[in-house]
This record gives structure tokens, sequence and C-alpha cells, in this order.
């Protein structure tokens, strides 16, 4: 092919009887139209050849061709579009990445197009919100997978929940809602219902979630293991949890007191070490010095608001006071003791973070049968702010 084009060269190339050769010269006209440096007389001559081959009767020829546009910035719309439109080999390349093809053609092909199609828009770079919406409406479950794959994909909120409730029955979606870089809280809530153990977790460590939510994931994860009331090793995974945590921005004060006011007292040691910057065993040994300097030391070196340093202090007070009596529901019946005496001692607690704990001592209170728990815990929870 010469470096620019004549009508005589058009007429030529396009007279060649051999499928072959107009493959081939689909695919040079194409990189030519990717090309910024052709002449405007000769954009108009490559314009012809491509709407001749665009309707070659051979489909190698017109994949050839689709092969070579998908990304040509001088591709005339209708020859995009009717390349779209073709047969599946000819139409997935432009459907996947040409941007001579608006939203609204987008949109119409996810529309009445099958899978394969939907899934090659789906994974498109950049995708628009409203392309998103239609997918997200008509799309087949694979393709809104490779959607909330794509991590240039634009989804609105309301698509997110759509999303949620129409493949809530789909772990496959689900699990890469979950490994979007970031969700809006509401979804990040909504699925926390719905996924796995090990893809809540993912939400606690990467997605806002509300406090309470945050709280109750993490402690529901924890509950396989005894609450360790003084210095003790802690399971690998924790360690990296929490520090995924803090990397996140998600290891928030609230959260910290409230997982200790329920007992998880490995939790609080590995989180403490962790914002404080110190050895586990170092964190361990401070927070449990009976002098309180230890605790006070750490806990302003780990940079946790001053306001809620007395409430963590009580807290750790009545741990090292109370501890497991190693008969049935003892983990009940820990927590109940430990949540009624904190409420019913520290008086400064946030109201969100009162009426957390009232809400955790209610539920014991309710799934315990008559007399397991001790005298302490059997109150009216609203009795314990009194």
């Amino acid at each position: 092919m010469p470096a620019s084009l004549t009508q005589q060269d058009v007429t030529r190339l396009l007279s060649n009887p051999s499928a072959e050769a107009r493959a081939e010269l689909g695919q040079t006209i194409g990189d030519m139209l990717a090309d910024s440096g052709l002449a405007p007389h000769e954009i108009e001559l490559a314009h012809d050849i491509v709407r001749v081959l665009a309707a070659d009767i051979e489909e190698q020829v017109r994949t050839a061709l689709s092969r070579s546009l998908r990304h040509a910035g001088h591709l005339p719309r209708d020859v995009a579009l009717r390349l779209a439109t073709d047969v599946d080999s000819v139409a997935l390349p432009m459907l996947a990445d040409s941007l001579m093809l608006s939203d609204e053609d987008l949109i119409a092909i996810v529309r009445g197009g099958s899978g394969v199609r939907q899934e090659a828009i789906a994974g498109r770079r950049g995708l628009g919100e409203s392309v998103s919406d239609a997918l997200v409406v008509h799309g087949g479950e694979q393709a809104v997978v490779v959607l909330m794959q794509n991590p240039s994909a634009r989804i609105s909120e309301a698509s997110l929940t759509h999303a949620t409730d129409r493949f809530a029955h789909s772990d496959s979606v689900k699990q890469a809602m979950v490994l979007r870089n970031t969700l809006p809280i509401t979804v990040a809530e909504r699925l926390t219902a719905l996924v796995s153990k090990e893809l809540q977790d993912h939400l606690v460590r990467n997605h806002a979630l509300p406090p309470q939510i945050a709280a109750d994931l993490v402690l529901r994860s924890r509950e396989h293991a005894m609450i360790r009331l003084s210095a003790g090793a802690s399971d690998e995974a924790l360690v990296q949890m929490v520090t995924q945590m803090e990397h996140n921005g998600r290891l928030t004060p609230t959260l910290l007191l409230r997982a200790l006011c329920t007992g998880d007292i490995a939790f609080f040691e590995i989180a403490m070490a962790v914002k404080g910057g110190v050895p586990l065993e170092n964190a361990q040994a401070l927070i449990h010095d009976r002098g309180r300097n230890g605790l006070t030391a750490l806990y302003r070196k780990a940079g946790m608001p001053e306001r809620l340093l007395t409430a963590t202090q009580a807290v750790i007070d009545v741990l090292a006071e109370t501890g497991f009596d190693g008969n049935a529901r003892d983990l009940e019946r820990f927590r109940a003791r430990v949540i009624s005496r904190v409420l019913t001692c520290v008086s400064f607690l946030d109201p969100e973070d009162a009426d957390y704990l009232l809400d955790k001592l209610g539920d014991i209170l309710v799934h315990t049968p008559d007399g397991e728990l001790p005298s302490d815990a059997q109150r009216e929870p609203a009795d314990a702010l009194t």
C-alpha cells in the first residue's frame, strides 16, 4: 500500500478477486485510519474503501476490517455501527473498543443483543453510567459480572442496588461487586447479609460500612476464637485483617471500642499494636499494665481520641476482673457481664455506642435461656444507664 492514497489505488485494490487480499487491504486501511497523519482527501478515499469492505460478502474480510478499525479515530459512525451489528466475529472488536459508537448505540445493542455482545460492551474502558444501567437491567449474569469487574466503568448507586437485588442468588455477581475498589455505603451494607464470611471480611477491610455493621461483622468473624484476657499469641489471619483495615482507614476508634466492649480483647490488642506501630507483645504488656500508665501511653501513641480514653480504661478494668467460667454458653455470659458492667459504670459513652451495646445486651438476653446469665446482666437493658 502506498504512503498516500489515490483514486487509482482504490479502484485497483477493490477489484482484487482474492478474499485474503481484501482482508489484508482492510487491515492496512484500518492502520492508516488510526494514524492522524492522513490528509483530508486521503481520509475521504479511505472512507470509501471501508464502506465497500464493510459490505463485503466474505466474513473474513469484514472481521479483519473490524479488528483493524476498533481503535480508529477517523472511522465514519455508519461504518462502525454496521460492523457492530454484524455477526459476532465482526461485531465484538467494535463493541469492545470503538469510540465511534455512542452510548445510545451501545444501549440498543445491550437491550437486543446476545450475552457475548453484552459482555464485550461491559468490558469497555470508561463505560458510562447510562450503558451500565442498561447492562444491570437487561444484561445476563456473566455480562453483569464483567461490568462489576471493570474498574473504569461508572456505575450509579441505584444500579448497584438493583444488581444486588436482581442477582442476590449469584455468588459471581456479588463477589465481583464486593471486590470493586469503591462501593457506596448503602450497597456495602446490603451486601453484608448476602455474601460469604470471606467476602464479609473483605467488605470490612476495604469498604466504608456503618460502625454497627462493621463491628457486628468483626465480632461474627471472631466467634470461633476464645477471647484472651491476658497477653498471648494471636492468629495470623487476624493480624493480616487488622493491618489491612488500618491501611484502608477502616480501623476506627468506634470499632475498637465496640469490639472491646463485647469482649474481643485479641482484636483490640492487635489493633492498638498496628495503630501505635509497636510489636504485639509490647502492646499487650502496655494494655494490661495495672497502673494504667502503659495503656494511656499506647492509646495516645496510636492517635486515638482523648474523649474515649476513660471509657477504654474502664472496659479494660472490667475485662481484668471478668473471665470465663468454663460452663455452657460461656461466651454469651461473658459478654453480658462485660456489657452490663460497662453500661453501668461508664455514663459518658457516646449515645450511638451506648445504643449499640444495649442492642447487643438485649440480643444476648433474648437468645439465652433464663437462669444462665449472671444476675447483673439480667436487668432490663434500659436500666443499665440509670
